[in-house]
């Protein structure tokens, strides 16, 4: 396939991180995780990230016009040329219409929408569990990925916290957004016939395997009807 432009869609804690980090490696395409290009804004103290800071707190969705610019700019740089893995975006029925006129007007369209689907019981067990680094960001699980030390990163000393967005009250909210909100966009893309169901319960490697296996076979789907 000439471009590889893609999605992953799925609820908060169900792995599109370390799943986008991976097809990063494996396709050498860039990866925009708006949920990293938010918090190193609120890290820098910008306009934005202390716009975004305000909505990330309560468990709230960043506003379209905050985001949809950034995303925008990112797509249409060279290094996105050959295609791009978009994590944390379109969130909403108005991001996933911005994202396909940007994409008309630039000839392109979306490739594949990965759906990394697990439960909201699986959801809280992971976030609830997940300690960041204060000073780096480096992520430890109290379950999957203890510490050496107990609230203590074993990188680089720094104190370990339990960040807002990963507290119960606001997984809680996270998820009635992820519903509300973003689930939509399943049949959204279903409709469209981009979408394809992933198994997020699995290990890592095992929901890597199947993401590879998917795209593999939209390989040689593509070049029959070519």
């Amino acid at each position: 396939m000439p471009e590889l432009n893609l999605v992953l869609l799925g609820p908060p804690g169900s792995g599109k991180g370390t799943q986008g980090e991976r097809l990063q490696e494996d396709l050498r395409l860039p990866y925009y995780a708006t949920g990293d290009i938010l918090r190193g804004a609120v890290r820098e103290g910008t306009e934005l990230g202390r716009t975004a800071k305000e909505y990330m707190d309560r468990g709230d969705l960043v506003p379209d016009e905050v985001i949809v610019g950034v995303i925008a700019e990112r797509i249409d740089s060279p290094e996105a040329r050959d295609g791009f893995i978009l994590d944390g975006f379109p969130r909403t029925m108005p991001q996933a219409e911005a994202l396909d006129a940007k994409l008309d007007d630039l000839e392109r369209a979306v490739t594949a929408v990965l759906l990394i689907d697990v439960s909201d019981d699986e959801v809280v067990r992971r976030l609830g569990g997940r300690r960041t680094c204060e000073e780096n960001g480096h992520v430890f699980h109290v379950e999957f990925n203890p510490p050496g030390s107990e609230g203590v990163c074993d990188i680089d000393g720094s104190p370990l916290i339990v960040r807002d967005d990963d507290k119960p009250e606001v997984i809680r909210k996270r998820l009635e957004t992820y519903h509300a909100k973003t689930e939509p966009l399943v049949d959204y893309y279903d409709q469209r016939s981009v979408l394809r169901r992933i198994d997020g319960t699995g290990a890592p490697d095992d929901v890597t395997e199947e993401i590879r296996r998917t795209l593999a076979t939209m390989r040689l789907e593509q070049d029959e009807t070519v």
